[in-house]
């Protein structure tokens, strides 16, 4: 039997599995004719947290986790996509180039999904926190991509999880597998690329401070909003 290390700490893995409950806790609660919309606005502001807790950890996670770390350079992404024979030979303990770049991606379209949230108004069902601290164009321009990005993210899942099948079918490797176990076996990875611990006390601090952000933002912050009747 191979031997397994652990590449993803347990931190990222736990992000990587409530943003999965909390996209499709959106979805669902974003038809305005089930009565759930109150809930979608909650759903995005755990997104929101989530998005900025993970670029911090991207920044004071593991190794595997840090931005630093996988986010390719242009040539490195132009020889990897025209070698096909070095994705066939390199393994990445991590993400390999085009993970990388989708991991990005992903990062800045939910991101700038749940802000956008912030400055919504629909005019008949609800509205975010700092509705009315924009100027009309630019809410008209929030408004088109809040409800239109989402989309593009449905997307982006649907190019993952092909990608996932892909990897289980033709190459053979398990990426759900090691997205909850954390671990790859000694076939894809070696011993200097595991990691020691998961930072699981420096995670806590930051989740904390996150969500206290958060709270901040969209509670305490937010302007009132006085209604006339």
């Amino acid at each position: 039997m191979a031997k397994k290390y652990l590449i993803w700490d347990l931190p990222l893995r736990l992000f990587h599995w409530v943003l999965v409950l909390t996209i499709l806790g959106a979805w669902y609660t974003s038809d305005q004719d089930n009565d759930l919309i109150d809930y979608h606005l909650i759903f995005g502001y755990v997104a929101l947290g989530l998005m900025l807790f993970r670029i911090l950890w991207g920044f004071i996670g593991t190794t595997h986790a840090k931005f630093k770390h996988f986010i390719p350079t242009p040539n490195k992404l132009i020889n990897y996509i025209k070698n096909k024979n070095e994705q066939q030979s390199v393994t990445y303990p991590g993400h390999n180039p085009l993970g990388s770049l989708m991991v990005v991606f992903m990062l800045v379209i939910i991101l700038l999904q749940a802000i956008s949230g912030l400055f919504m108004n629909d005019d008949i069902f609800t509205s975010g926190p700092y509705y009315g601290e924009v100027t009309g164009s630019l809410e008209k321009v929030i408004t088109f991509f809040h409800r239109n990005s989402f989309n593009v993210i449905l997307a982006a899942i649907a190019l993952h999880i092909l990608a996932i099948i892909f990897y289980k079918i033709v190459k053979k490797k398990a990426l759900v597998t090691s997205m909850i176990t954390g671990k790859k076996s000694s076939e894809e990875v070696s011993e200097k690329d595991a990691i020691k611990h998961s930072k699981i006390i420096i995670a806590i601090i930051t989740a904390i401070a996150v969500a206290a952000f958060v709270y901040w933002l969209v509670i305490i912050n937010a302007p009132v909003i006085e209604e006339y009747y």
